[in-house]
């Protein structure tokens, strides 16, 4: 989760710099929409990472979740011309995804709120 969100800040310092350098857009207030928005999905994939990594249970459905959202992203990408990019999207979600549901991270990511630390 955590490089997923790294990667996603990277792409989304890429994506500013080129709005600023003047790079053309078809709508600048959409541009700036879409900068907040990789801003704003970078910061709650890093809190997803955070709590995932301290054993909370409630990350794994927002880890889920972001992964279905690359998912529906990934594929259109690699089926529309873009095969590299596609792939850097799908793999590391089917494999976020395929651990989600191992046994070993289920077991330390089950700890309440109020619980102490799983490990």
């Amino acid at each position: 989760m955590a490089l997923e969100a790294t990667a996603l800040l990277v792409a989304a310092v890429w994506y500013g710099t080129q709005l600023l350098t003047g790079a053309p857009v078809l709508s600048f207030w959409g541009a700036v929409f879409t900068l907040c928005l990789l801003l704003a999905f970078s910061v709650w994939l890093f809190a997803v990472a955070r709590f995932l990594l301290r054993g909370f249970r409630w990350p794994r459905a927002g880890a889920l979740v972001a992964q279905i959202f690359v998912l529906t992203i990934g594929f259109p990408t690699l089926t529309g011309g873009y095969p590299l990019a596609g792939l850097a999207m799908l793999i590391p979600a089917v494999m976020a995804i395929v651990l989600l549901f191992d046994k070993r991270v289920i077991a330390f990511a089950s700890r309440a709120a109020g619980a102490p630390p799983a490990l």
